[in-house]
């Protein structure tokens, strides 16, 4: 069986990337990697793994990703990333395409330290 891609762009395998977070590890990634498996669920539409990795105090109620048009998550690119104590940020540009049509993406994420776990907290972009 031919290994699959993982959908972060990582350039690895996905069984051997971000499935192991998205099923359920205990280890805790750092923020890029954070970042990087956050990608692949918004690829995979896993909306729970989302939710579950958002900070609590900006966390939505739901994301309807199954609602949205169908979305082509098609490449990304980490510009930075820098962890300075508790906190964290991730800068990067994600391609995608929505009805054929090329979008780009472009953010700065900001990463908390909560309990010994990081989350997304926020983001801001161009």
């Amino acid at each position: 069986m031919k290994p699959t891609p993982c959908p972060c762009h990582s350039g690895t395998n996905y069984s051997t990337c971000c499935q192991r977070w998205h099923t359920g590890s205990r280890e805790q990634p750092p923020p890029v990697q954070l970042m990087r498996s956050r990608y692949a669920a918004y690829a995979l539409q896993l909306e729970d793994y989302l939710l579950a990795t958002w900070h609590p105090d900006t966390r939505p109620a739901r994301l309807g990703l199954t609602e949205d048009a169908p979305t082509k998550w098609i490449g990304l690119r980490i510009l930075r990333d820098e962890v300075q104590g508790d906190s964290a940020i991730v800068e990067f540009e994600a391609r995608y395409k929505i009805n054929g049509k090329a979008e780009k993406l472009y953010e700065i994420s900001r990463f908390i330290k909560l309990n010994g776990d990081w989350y997304y907290l926020d983001a801001s972009g161009e």
